[in-house]
Formats: C-alpha cells, structure tokens, sequence
C-alpha cells in the first residue's frame, strides 16, 4: 500500500505541475494585453508600463513561468483584471456555491443511478432493463441547456411548483440573514437554524441539480448494470446460486461490492466534468458559482481569473481521481498490484 500510495501521489503531482504549465499558457497565448486589460483603454503610457512591471510582463518567459509557480505555490494566483481583488478570494467566494450544486446532483445521480442498474441487471433482457437502457441513453445525451429550459418551462413558469432561478430567495436577507461559516448556502443554514434560508435553498437547488445529476445518473446505472452483468457470470456467483441464493441476492449481497470498483473510477471523472457542464447551468438558473464567475472573465478577457478557473478544476479532478485511486486500493487489493 505504500509504494501505491507514493506512486499515484507521484502521478498526480506530474499531473497538476503539466496543468500549471498548460494554464502559463493560456495566459500568454490569449488575445489581449492584460496591462490594457487591468489599467484601461483610456490609461496612459506610465500607467501601462505599471501594469505590465506589477503583472511582470517585461520579464523573460521562463522568469514569468518561475514568477507564476513561485506565487502559486505561495497562494498567490493573481488578481483580476475586472473585480481587481485577488483570484484566490474569488475562488473561495464563488466555488462553495457550485460544490454545492455539484455536490447534491452527485447524491441524487447516485441514489438514482445504483438502484436502476441493479434492477437492469437484474431483468436483463427484459422491460426493466430495456427501459433503463433507453432512459440512461437519453439522460446522458440530452443538451444540459434544453433540459433546463424545458423543467424551468414545467416545474417553475408552468406549475409553479418551484423556483425559477436563483440561490435562495433575496428578501430572506433581510428578515433572516445568514451568518457564513463555510460559503455552502445550505450547510450553513443548517448549522445556524436558519429555517427560512434552508427551505428557499433547497427550492432553489432541485432543478439546477436534476440537470446537472442527468449526465451522471445515466452513465452509473449503465456502468452499474453492465459490472454487476459481468460479475453474476464468475465462477462465486455460480456458487452462490447452487448454495440457494437468489438471483437479487447475488446481486445486491455479493456481485455489487467488487462492481462498484469501476462505478467509484468513474465517480472522479464525473465530478470534475459535473463542475465544468455545471457552468451552463449556472448560467441559466443564475446560480452564483464558479460559472457566472468564469463567464464574466471570458467576457472580460481576464486571464488570470481564468487560468485559476482551469487550473481550480484541474486540481479538483486530481484530487477526487487521487481519492478514488486509494479507495480502490483499500477496498480491492488486486488494484494495488497493477
């Protein structure tokens, strides 16, 4: 287990120093002067040359590149060119909102996802598993945007069932403000008693997360049905079967644990490309995240914001792909070995 963990530890590292590079860049190759950018169309030739000497724009490549680890590794990520406060401070403002979003349409594509592929798997061939085969397919090839449009259509402008757009409603700011502890709107209402917010915010949260749990839903109960097939059809499920066992039993109390190996692999991909396509979700249900915050850099041509957008993300999907790599690792020996 030790040489496991320093060799994937190692691999992520590799990893995230390549991002780095990669996000150096984006910064210099982007379109744009960040000195005009940051001081202003109208500003003057020694308010240019300011800039470009704060940001370091006349010093050589590598000097920048070591400059850009150097601060990075130091928390430094540099400031915005349209908040003109530190990426950083952004970040940490705008992140919690979307691992909130990510977070709870990771629970309900889970939640929903395991259970459709068990029972897949368990009438195979039959109208169970050919309607999940057809849902499945549809929920991971839906466009996000159309989704979001059609159940803000149904459930918000139609029904009136839930809100249309938003975190929570604003007039509760004022008849019951929210004390922050972690920026996670929920959390910290629940840890406050704050009923009034908690309520609105679980309104708000159900329909950008259905769109965003769609993708993800769809791809588990798929990745579920077809490990849990593969693994009824090895020699201990034949056992199993002979000892008495039912066909659900040896699929939910035996073939599910070693199934959901490939199942926990795929969580990490799934969270990292949830934060991503959760931006045009943001978006649409004005939802105050990492999307809107990247959205007004790309307008803006912000490059810093943005390099630490892509290079947030990075590291994210580094890290939860790192945390399954071990979880692997603990619940199956045989990865170990590989």
């Amino acid at each position: 287990m030790p040489r496991y963990l320093i060799r994937r530890l190692g691999q992520a590292v590799l990893v995230v120093a390549g991002v780095i590079v990669l996000t150096f860049a984006i910064m210099r190759l982007v379109p744009g002067d960040p000195a005009v950018a940051y001081a202003g169309p109208k500003a003057t030739a020694a308010e240019l040359a300011q800039a470009r000497q704060r940001f370091g724009l006349d010093d050589p490549l590598p000097v920048q590149l070591w400059n850009y680890v150097r601060d990075l590794l130091g928390g430094d990520w540099g400031t915005s060119l349209h908040t003109r406060q530190p990426v950083r401070d952004d970040l940490l403002q705008a992140f919690p909102a979307s691992l909130e979003l990510v977070g709870a349409a990771l629970i309900i594509a889970l939640v929903a996802g395991i259970p459709l592929g068990i029972a897949a798997a368990r009438y195979k061939g039959r109208l169970p598993d050919l309607s999940v085969r057809l849902s499945s397919m549809l929920a991971v090839s839906v466009p996000v945007f159309w989704l979001a449009l059609a159940l803000q259509t149904v459930f918000a402008s139609g029904l009136g069932w839930l809100p249309v757009a938003g975190e929570y409603d604003a007039s509760l700011d004022r008849t019951s403000p929210l004390h922050l502890f972690t920026n996670i709107t929920a959390v910290d209402a629940l840890i406050t008693g704050n009923w009034p917010i908690l309520t609105s915010t679980l309104a708000h949260l159900v329909l950008p997360a259905l769109v965003i749990a769609a993708y993800p839903a769809g791809v588990v109960a798929q990745m579920t049905r077809a490990a849990l097939i593969d693994e009824s059809a090895r020699d201990h499920a034949r056992l199993e079967r002979a000892l008495g066992f039912g066909e659900t039993a040896v699929l939910t109390r035996f073939a599910l644990r070693p199934a959901l190996n490939p199942v926990l692999s795929l969580i990490a991909l799934v969270f990292a490309y949830s934060i991503v396509n959760g931006f045009l979700v943001e978006a649409v249900f004005n939802w105050p995240g990492l999307g809107r915050y990247a959205a007004d850099s790309i307008r803006s041509l912000d490059t810093p914001a943005i390099a630490g957008v892509t290079l947030l993300v990075a590291v994210l999907y580094v890290v939860a792909n790192l945390a399954v790599d071990l979880l692997q690792g603990v619940v199956d020996p045989r990865v170990r070995a590989r």
